[in-house]
């Protein structure tokens, strides 16, 4: 990462936990730049000098199983995400992770329900943010698609009401049929 990168990303950091806004956008977890020493991948992609990283996405973080239920009960899907319960890990959210396979996603943990802009800033592809209350009811997803070309997503902003945000890939909601009403189901964070 080149340093205006870092600057513009650690000026964004400044601005958005001022103003409020959250989810993706590049940076560590403790909201620096991303350490890029060994040019290695979250997703045990290949790294610069050839070699696999095995590691799993997202090793550092916690996680939770969480499964999508439906109002009678019925499963409809389930996925392994990351927990990002802290400002500087909400803040970073998917940014620095190069995909994202079917089974996992990441859990945004906020200290209690509120309205939230979720935005695309520096994601590599699309997801679907899905809100919901402090009951873990769902009460609104959005498809969001990855930024173009010549975009680093910040225009692309998504409202919702919740106290927990679930990303996980570009329509698996709409695969796994979930929908406004059905429930987030995980081991309390």
């Amino acid at each position: 990462m080149n340093a205006p990168t870092r600057s513009r990303r650690r000026l964004i950091g400044v601005v958005a936990g001022a103003v409020g806004i959250t989810g993706c956008l590049g940076g560590s977890s403790t909201g620096g730049p991303a350490d890029e020493s060994d040019g290695a991948d979250a997703d045990g992609a290949v790294t610069d000098d050839g070699e696999t990283d095995d590691a799993p996405i997202h090793a550092d973080y916690d996680t939770r199983d969480v499964v999508v239920e439906s109002a009678a009960g019925d499963r409809l899907g389930a996925v392994t995400a990351a927990v990002a319960d802290t400002r500087a890990l909400r803040y970073t959210g998917l940014s620095d992770t190069p995909s994202l396979p079917e089974d996992r996603g990441m859990l945004f943990v906020h200290e209690r329900e509120r309205g939230l802009t979720y935005v695309m800033r520096e994601m590599d592809f699309g997801i679907d943010i899905v809100f919901a209350g402090a009951d873990r009811v769902i009460t609104e997803i959005h498809h969001a698609p990855a930024p173009g070309p010549d975009e680093d997503g910040e225009n692309q902003r998504y409202p919702g009401r919740g106290k927990y945000v679930l990303e996980v890939g570009y329509e698996w909601t709409t695969a796994h049929d979930v929908a406004v009403g059905d429930v987030l189901r995980f081991d309390p964070v």
